[in-house]
């Protein structure tokens, strides 16, 4: 498969994943917080089923071998515990909470022309770049 048509798959696959992600309401701000006010629950189950049919999908694969559009295998390994995914975790929840949206619809807010979402987009780009500072500190005082 070309790099050309992976790109093209992946604008496909990005976009219909989008779609669905909208017809399911992810992208709506009220089913957001009438989810963490457990007022309405049709996001926990679309978050539910999208694990569920997640977790499927991979064990499927995984059970025929089957390879990655680059070749390689599909392998989802187990990575370490480490203290600070408690505090990302609770990092990553009240941002949600507060700007009803996650990183994950965030571009398809902006593909539905919602441009709050932008400031939610800047929020992930700072908290990214935030995380690398802080990790090569991190890395840099383990050294001396």
């Amino acid at each position: 498969m070309t790099t050309r048509t992976k790109n093209i798959l992946g604008w496909l696959l990005g976009a219909l994943f989008g779609f669905l992600m909208s017809r399911a309401g992810a992208t709506t701000y009220d089913y957001h917080a009438k989810m963490f006010l457990f007022q309405d629950f049709q996001l926990m189950e679309v978050i539910g089923v999208a694990v569920l049919i997640g977790m499927a999908g991979i064990w499927w694969m995984q059970s025929r071998h089957m390879l990655s559009l680059s070749g390689d295998p599909i392998q989802f390994p187990r990575k370490p515990w480490n203290d600070t995914l408690v505090l990302g975790a609770f990092l990553f929840g009240i941002g949600w909470a507060m700007t009803a949206s996650c990183p994950g619809t965030v571009p398809a807010m902006l593909g539905e022309g919602k441009l709050p979402a932008l400031f939610v987009l800047l929020g992930i780009v700072l908290g990214t770049f935030a995380y690398g500072v802080l990790q090569d500190a991190r890395l840099s005082c383990r050294r001396d």
